[in-house]
């Protein structure tokens, strides 16, 4: 038996949690969000220990797959409905920026002509206001929603726009992500002297 499915999901006092039929809805400070499970799993609320407990209908290998997976999804719900998630992304090379104008980003990352993205619904975009910023220093902007995977692809989107490359750095990278930089070539001069 799945040791993550088995372990019930604890609601907080501002959140309330309501199962019907195979939809659960959760709505709390930030918001609310709802998702269907699979029929291979039961979620039942226990109102008595205000607690979601997840049980697997049959022993087949999708259900006990599933099992764990939908504890796990349910408990991001309820995190994300309370406190939300958010990504920082920081942008190193000297000319990049990011503009955010009503529901789109702007990302300006070396091309001809800047690259534009619809922000998603639910989802938010904040740039932190530079403190005069030299050429080492990033630009930085946070990703911010309830619904943690939406945040998560759509920080992974932008990333995608322009990755850090390991000679110089320069490129979009998450807040503390660690880019293994590489040495570049030494002059033919050098080498023969």
């Amino acid at each position: 038996m799945s040791r993550v499915g088995r372990k019930p999901v604890s609601i907080p006092q501002q959140v309330k949690v309501t199962v019907e039929g195979r939809t659960v809805r959760v709505e709390g400070p930030k918001g609310q969000l709802s998702w269907t499970h699979r029929p291979e799993v039961a979620v039942t609320v226990d109102e008595a220990n205000r607690s979601v407990v997840v049980t697997r209908n049959g022993n087949e290998r999708l259900a006990r797959a599933l099992h764990g997976t939908t504890r796990s999804i349910i408990a991001n719900m309820i995190e994300g409905c309370l406190n939300g998630y958010s990504k920082q992304l920081e942008m190193y090379g000297v000319g990049y920026g990011v503009q955010v104008q009503g529901n789109r980003v702007q990302l300006n990352v070396g091309f001809a002509s800047p690259r534009t993205f619809e922000i998603p619904p639910g989802l938010e975009v904040t740039i932190q206001a530079p403190q005069a910023r030299g050429d080492s220093d990033p630009a930085r902007f946070t990703v911010s929603g309830r619904d943690k995977q939406a945040v998560g692809e759509f920080a992974a989107r932008l990333r995608r726009v322009r990755p850090p490359e390991p000679y110089k750095g320069k490129g979009i990278r998450y807040a503390g992500e660690h880019v293994r930089r590489k040495v570049g070539k030494a002059f033919a001069g050098a080498a023969g002297m």
